[in-house]
């Protein structure tokens, strides 16, 4: 459903000076290799009317993961993709980056319309336009299904939380930046109230909203990372802590972390669950991505408007969907509080945790819960990466927690 001139005309007044950097501002990074983010055209029928980007690293291999980006307002796929830091993990980890821009055609600043039910719904919108996306993938790049992620800024973060929500089947795990909650806007009226003051629910009432999305969904949901500034004044911190909400409980989980620690930047991580949800606090932060440009192997990014020299959320992004293969560990400069350190890759090295946690359950069970994931039909530990057999509600399996997120086998 596309808006009227005298409604963009409105959004265009409410937004300027409070939304992200102007398209273009961050110049596209010229690439080491060959490759580079191109155009494709032809991807689906396309509801939504959005333009697809792709970067696909020299030799990419084969059943390689996929991130969905998604920019905020008024910025483009190639300053987002340029700014954002995914290109060096990308070209290091070799996965593929599929990046949807927002025509000014659809919305005057350039933004994802998260606010609109036609464009927010399974099966319809720019949602369906980005999940088509997701399937030329699939059917041209050799993509793994099974490991396709989402991560996006502001209205792109708001637009990620929808993807979590309508195509759980698609995605398995995401990463919301300043954005809000899903569906706590539902026109434009009210999207600027979600952003600030922001919207109080509890937690099951945010719940609801997500397993309303794709009514009778019973598989696994994705994990969910949360970022957001603590002077955020744009989409404002309130929204981080009922996004945590919102996911949580859609998990099944506590709102108490399991563990929190400090990280730089003047970052506070909170760990909810089995490393199911995490939420970043950047303290002094105002609305942006966070980034630490430099060449160490957790810096990332170019510091600009609305991308904020603090840490970068990228490589915890990465490493929190598991995309380093094993190839990479985080670098340990976490300072636990309470807690074990959360560890964001699904491979590290296993450190030995006293008492070691068994649980017994069905493969489907094990993924649906974080404890292992499925690929190929198959399930398998998170860690270990030790096939369990058939993902199904049949196959049972012992698992035995050795690190956080790490199991094997047997107990």
């Amino acid at each position: 459903m596309r808006r009227s001139p005298s409604t963009l005309n409105r959004l265009i007044g409410a937004v300027a000076g409070v939304v992200l950097a102007a398209a273009g501002a961050i110049a596209l990074a010229t690439p080491a290799q060959a490759a580079s983010l191109t155009q494709v055209t032809g991807f689906g029928s396309n509801p939504g009317n959005l333009a697809m980007y792709a970067y696909r690293p020299d030799n990419l291999p084969a059943n390689s993961p996929a991130v969905v980006l998604l920019h905020g307002c008024t910025q483009n796929a190639s300053g987002y993709f340029a700014g954002s830091g995914w290109q060096k993990y990308a070209d290091q980890w070799k996965f593929a980056l599929i990046v949807a821009q927002q025509p000014s055609g659809n919305n005057a600043n350039s933004c994802f319309n998260f606010f609109e039910a036609g464009d927010t719904a399974r099966g319809q919108g720019e949602a369906l336009s980005i999940k088509q996306m997701v399937d030329h993938a699939k059917a041209n790049f050799a993509v793994d299904g099974s490991r396709v992620y989402v991560s996006g800024l502001s209205a792109g973060g708001a637009m990620s939380a929808v993807m979590l929500a309508t195509y759980p089947d698609v995605f398995a795990a995401g990463s919301i930046i300043a954005g809000i909650p899903y569906r706590c806007a539902t026109s434009m009226v009210n999207a600027f109230s979600c952003m600030n003051p922001g919207t109080d629910k509890t937690p099951a009432a945010w719940g609801d909203l997500v397993r309303g999305a794709y009514s009778g969904y019973t598989g696994p949901r994705p994990r969910v990372a949360i970022w957001h500034g603590a002077s955020d004044t744009t989409v404002t911190p309130l929204n981080g802590t009922e996004s945590r909400d919102q996911w949580t409980n859609v998990r099944g989980i506590s709102q108490t972390p399991t563990s929190t620690s400090s990280l730089p930047g003047n970052t506070s991580l909170e760990v909810y669950g089995n490393d199911e949800v995490r939420l970043y606090r950047v303290s002094g932060m105002g609305h942006g991505t966070p980034v630490d440009p430099g060449s160490a192997a957790d810096q990332c990014g170019t510091a600009g408007a609305y991308f904020l020299d603090t840490i970068c959320s990228t490589y915890r992004d990465a490493l929190f969907f598991g995309l380093n293969g094993g190839g990479g560990t985080p670098t340990p400069t976490a300072t636990p509080t309470t807690g074990p350190t959360p560890t964001a890759s699904p491979t590290p090295t296993p450190t030995p945790t006293a008492p070691a946690t068994c649980v017994t359950a069905s493969n489907y069970a094990h993924v649906a819960a974080g404890r292992a994931y499925q690929s190929g039909g198959y399930a398998y530990a998170n860690g270990s990466n030790q096939r369990m057999g058939l993902y199904n509600t049949f196959y049972t399996s012992t698992l035995k927690q050795t690190a956080a997120n790490y199991w094997v086998i047997g107990c």
